[in-house]
Formats: C-alpha cells, structure tokens, sequence
C-alpha cells in the first residue's frame, strides 16, 4: 500500500531532525503583491541621502567577505 504524503513528509521530516536540523517557518512579505514594487520605491525614496543609512552600507562593504563571487 502506497504511503500518504503526509507520512512521507512526516518520514523526511524525522529524518532532517534526526541529523540535527529543526524546522523553522518564517512570514515574509508577498512580493506578488499589488503595490509592493511601489512601496520599496517610497521606503527606499526615503533613506537615499540618509547620511546614517550610507555609513551602513559602507561598513556592511567593509566587512563582507565576497571573495569567489560572481
């Protein structure tokens, strides 16, 4: 008799705890949503001469390791 998904699912599950992961679920938001290119612009419009946000970037530069990217 054929196993359910739900008990595969299950079986994968175990076996992804049994080598030491845990299942985590995250909310993120829906970027297939009316509106959400529009309101990156409007976040983004706000920051871009921020002296603050620019200090950031640069030390988040600075201590990247992006060595081997492509």
């Amino acid at each position: 008799m054929p196993k359910s998904t739900a008990m595969r699912v299950q079986k994968h599950r175990d076996s992804l705890r049994a080598s030491g992961l845990r299942l985590i679920q995250i909310w993120v938001p829906d970027t297939r949503k009316a509106g959400f290119k529009k309101e990156c612009r409007r976040q983004s419009l706000l920051i871009k001469h921020d002296t603050e946000e620019r200090d950031i970037l640069k030390w988040i530069e600075s201590v990247s390791d992006d060595e081997d990217w492509e």
